[in-house]
């Protein structure tokens, strides 16, 4: 069993003063009224809560594990599932043109549930603030953890959304119902959360005795993300319009420090950072925290992905989430085992080509996409076959590897017809960090420091092919990976770092759910997505309508529930 924080969790039993709207009418299940709270340990027993609250989801409104939002929306995969029609509103996110405020479906209760965990910080806030530093001494810690929290939701909205309603602890029940989601411009909307990090910065320690907490690294690491996308300005269509230096430097000067600290180190192996027995390691900076066979009914499982599994017979529903051909073309390599690049799409790699003769292909392919006639999983003796897709004609072809256990995993646990396991879901990997600090110093003009870091990412990519091997001790595929060398296999100017920088974005994170936010920070998802489904469509014919449209569906549409329910005090975004 997990050694962490949630062997405390009591979040059923805790209050939640639901903040935003209509999640004022939330009915908990049990509930401790406020004048209950005045001993240091009730309102400890707040914090551990509003821990629980940011992993409180289901696959039918996800706040941890974003591929729903992330992967399907990009390049990278497709719904899948048995039918077009099969959990609809995921259709209509990577149709594009399909999206409506009122057809966004399980975005709603990613809405819901993210201001829901806003709600907990909130309330576990107000009563700290009640209580002085010398009745309770962990009160400052207690509130930079609060605030990362905050800060954690309030992001995953923003990027989903864009235009939010930014929702404190300062503001009562009355006040709330007239916070505008355009009380603040993008910029100063930023800022807010920013000042949620620097607050934790401010007052977490480096190391936490108990694992799963947020300390001062991890909320320094996620302060340079905010900044990173704050750095990209956009306009009121999301045009980015220029890159704020200022903010770079800020990126860089942040992830040095991390990086300086030396608590934080890229997994020996890839793989580790998708088995369950390795949760909380040194490539972990901060993660939602699960657990299994921790005294309660069913166990803290994740279930954000509990739709992904395979029709393979050890599980049997419902096989979401199926990388797109797109995406596993982009692991080809070419003779000096760099990525392709510009021709990598121009033709389609199939299960004749992933062989240890076959097409040269980045190792990351294996630790990521179910091949036919490959370990699945990391264990030779379960063979991905295509016999575990559910509609092949549809959406097969290949089956997703990462977010998924074995079977016989002591993570593992069937409930009802889905899946769950007890394997943490990163929010931050030090992957992340190294790559922003590249992406950084090249848009500052100095992609010289950023070389080395890109490279530290593909080194450990090139040593991680011993738990992918087939059962004689060959790799399953012809691996061809090297570090960038420059004025060897590429000439490393500004404009082919960004490149290498951003495809090597999209192979480590893979399936993860980072791409379609990438894309849209970087200013490129129409261009990107389009030219792929240019592509796609004439493979996938269910992709046949799709569409991109510039300037409006680089972000959800506000719930039209949520701008009925303020009376038209929400603003909707543009295009909608």
């Amino acid at each position: 069993m997990k050694k962490n924080l949630y062997k405390i969790f009591i979040a059923s039993t805790i209050v939640l003063l639901v903040g935003c709207k209509d999640y004022l009418e939330y009915e908990p299940k049990g509930t401790l009224t406020a004048d209950q709270l005045t001993t240091p340990d009730k309102v400890d027993q707040l914090v551990t809560a509003a821990y629980a609250a940011i992993g409180n989801d289901f696959w039918d409104g996800p706040i941890t594990s974003m591929w729903a939002y992330g992967s399907v929306r990009s390049d990278d995969a497709y719904k899948g599932g048995g039918s077009v029609g099969d959990v609809g509103e995921y259709n209509t996110y990577e149709q594009y043109n399909l999206v409506t405020p009122t057809t966004i479906g399980n975005a709603n209760n990613t809405w819901t549930r993210a201001y829901g965990a806003i709600s907990r910080t909130n309330f576990a806030l107000k009563a700290l603030n009640d209580l002085t530093d010398a009745q309770f001494a962990e009160k400052k810690v207690r509130q930079g953890e609060l605030r990362f929290l905050r800060g954690h939701m309030h992001f995953l909205l923003k990027v989903l959304f864009k235009n939010i309603p930014y929702i404190d602890e300062t503001l009562s029940e009355e006040d709330i119902l007239a916070v505008s989601n355009r009380q603040y411009t993008n910029d100063e909307l930023w800022n807010k959360i920013a000042e949620d990090f620097q607050v934790a910065i401010d007052n977490l320690p480096e190391t936490q005795s108990q694992v799963g907490r947020a300390n001062k690294l991890a909320a320094k690491a996620y302060l340079a993300k905010v900044r990173l996308y704050q750095a990209y300005q956009q306009d009121e269509t999301h045009k980015v319009t220029s890159i704020n230096p200022q903010r770079l430097n800020e990126v860089v000067a942040l992830t040095t420090e991390v990086i300086n600290s030396n608590k934080y180190r890229l997994q020996p192996d890839f793989a580790e950072n998708f088995l369950y027995g390795f949760d909380n390691g040194p490539e972990s900076v901060f993660a939602v925290q699960f657990s299994i066979n921790d005294g309660t009914e069913i166990g803290r499982l994740s279930m954000a992905t509990s739709l992904n599994y395979s029709l393979a017979p050890q599980y049997g529903c419902c096989w979401f989430h199926i990388p797109s051909q797109n995406m596993v073309n982009a692991f080809k390599t070419t003779a000096t085992g760099l990525p392709q690049f510009d021709t990598f799409n121009n033709e389609v790699v199939t299960d004749a080509d992933l062989t240890p003769t076959g097409k040269p292909v980045d190792p990351r392919l294996d630790h990521t996409v179910g091949v036919q006639g490959h370990p699945f999983k990391y264990n030779p003796s379960v063979i991905y076959n295509h016999s575990w897709e559910r509609i092949p004609e549809l959406y097969g072809g290949f089956g997703n590897m990462k977010e998924q256990q074995e079977a016989t995993s002591s993570s593992f646990k069937k409930i009802g017809p889905f899946y769950g396991s007890a394997k943490n879901i990163d929010i931050i990997r030090y992957a992340d960090v190294l790559l922003w600090q590249a992406e950084a110093l090249i848009e500052l003009g100095r992609p010289e420091e950023a070389l080395p870091l890109i490279n530290q990412v593909r080194a450990r990519a090139k040593n991680s092919t011993n738990r992918t091997k087939l059962a004689n001790g060959t790799n399953p595929s012809n691996y061809n990976i090297n570090e960038y060398i420059n004025g060897v296999n590429i000439t490393w100017n500004q404009e082919n770092a960004r490149k290498a920088m951003q495809w090597e974005r999209r192979l480590e994170f893979a399936m993860e759910s980072p791409r379609f936010f990438d894309l849209v920070r970087w200013g490129i998802a129409a261009e990107t997505l389009n030219t792929y489904l240019d592509v796609e469509k004439t493979r996938k014919t269910f992709l046949s309508a799709a569409k991109f449209t510039k300037g409006r569906d680089e972000y959800f549409p506000i719930p039209q529930r949520e701008i009925d329910f303020t009376k038209g005090l929400y603003v909707q975004n543009p295009g909608y």
